[in-house]
């Protein structure tokens, strides 16, 4: 039996010295607004894992009015979910991921940030796909004024 997830996530951006992008720390001129590292992407993946098996939301799992989860490196949210998915009998199959920045250009951080979350996951490399998008100067993220991912998942009913 096969289960599809999918996640999205967005963060307002200010000025900073970097933005946690799928685990990867890549220096630039933001930061993510956020209750934790800000990690749209590990965060969008950690919802697209839990509404693949019906388990809910990151908020109902790691609610931010709990200080337990304040700055915590967003790999710990990823950890945790994918407890609950070999608990639950399921493994990761593959994901599929679009990022959404205006800027910083992704291009130079994009094959680490595959093999990053393919090692977080222990999938293959293969089984790992990023798309990065601007917004062509539209709506708050094309202002950078924020930023968004997604993750759509295919989890397999282990034996």
């Amino acid at each position: 039996m096969y289960r599809i997830g999918f996640g999205t996530d967005f963060h307002k951006l200010e000025f900073g010295d970097g933005l946690w992008i799928g685990g990867v720390f890549l220096p630039c001129e933001f930061h993510s607004v956020a209750h934790s590292d800000g990690d749209v992407l590990l965060h969008a993946l950690v919802d697209a894992m839990l509404g693949a098996m019906g388990a809910g939301d990151i908020g109902d799992h790691f609610p931010d009015t709990n200080n337990t989860y304040a700055n915590l490196k967003s790999s710990f949210f990823v950890h945790e979910t994918l407890s609950i998915v070999h608990a639950k009998k399921y493994k990761l199959v593959n994901i599929d991921c679009v990022v959404h920045l205006q800027r910083p250009k992704l291009s130079s951080v994009k094959a680490e940030i595959c093999n990053t979350l393919s090692e977080l996951l222990s999938i293959p490399l293969a089984n790992v796909n990023l798309k990065c998008k601007t917004r062509e100067g539209l709506d708050a993220i094309g202002k950078s004024n924020g930023w968004a991912a997604d993750v759509a998942v295919l989890l397999e009913a282990s034996s």
